[in-house]
């Protein structure tokens, strides 16, 4: 197995690219702001042809690259219906204008080619499996992505804003919605095997052992809480 990452762009979002090996192909997973050539230096570096864009959300930190990098390769990219409005115009999903100078770097719109993702479907894709779970509360269309554990690997587990290392996924954005938040936490995270290996959208790698007995959001609710103690700052665009 081949996971290359790298933080990207003005928010440092993490873009991941995945494949069985070196030489192979590979799904390229939330090709963020100024991602482009990233992507494009891993792909000369490993080898690598690409075969998809899937996507976690909507937001423009983590499309930002989705119509340069589509393009180049001619793939589809995959992206949950409730968040494929974001691609067109990105500042629905900060409700605000994100800027002339920042715009001006970001080619707005959808590649050819947009598939949609549904809850609990299976993606093959690059002889690779991508479980698909979908975790509003971020967003309303935002999603997680897991790789089965194998004889050599314990399962990977794509997060993208839901759960970080000692945080979570902001909600104060439209589309944000703690109560979803939470239920998605109880329901895609903690059903998971400590071992599972967290990438999270922004920030260091981490386990769900380590957030379920470190990360103050998902100990809440653990314990039932839901936002009950005081915690620390959300993080995520």
């Amino acid at each position: 197995m081949l996971i290359a990452g790298f933080p990207a762009g003005a928010w440092g979002t993490n873009c991941y690219l995945v494949a069985p090996a070196a030489g192979e192909e590979c799904v390229i997973i939330d090709p963020g702001h100024q991602a482009a050539e990233g992507v494009e230096e891993a792909l000369r570096k490993h080898r690598l042809k690409p075969v998809a864009v899937v996507l976690t959300h909507g937001h423009i930190d983590h499309v930002a690259s989705v119509v340069p990098v589509c393009g180049a390769h001619g793939v589809p990219a995959w992206i949950h219906p409730e968040d494929r409005y974001m691609m067109k115009d990105p500042s629905m999903g900060l409700g605000r204008s994100i800027g002339m100078p920042l715009m001006g770097e970001i080619t707005v719109g959808e590649p050819d080619d947009v598939k949609e993702l549904t809850d609990g479907a299976k993606l093959e894709l690059a002889g690779l499996e991508l479980s698909v779970a979908h975790a509003p509360g971020h967003t309303k269309g935002s999603v997680t992505f897991r790789m089965p554990e194998t004889a050599e690997i314990p399962s990977v587990f794509f997060s993208g804003d839901l759960l970080f290392a000692g945080s979570i996924g902001r909600t104060d954005l439209p589309g944000g919605d703690m109560a979803e938040m939470v239920d998605s936490l109880a329901r895609v995270c903690l059903p998971l095997d400590d071992s599972t290996v967290v990438l999270s959208g922004h920030g260091p790698q981490t386990t769900i052992g380590q957030e379920r007995a470190t990360n103050p959001y998902l100990r809440d609710v653990a314990a039932g809480q839901g936002e009950g103690s005081p915690t620390p700052p959300r993080r995520g665009m």
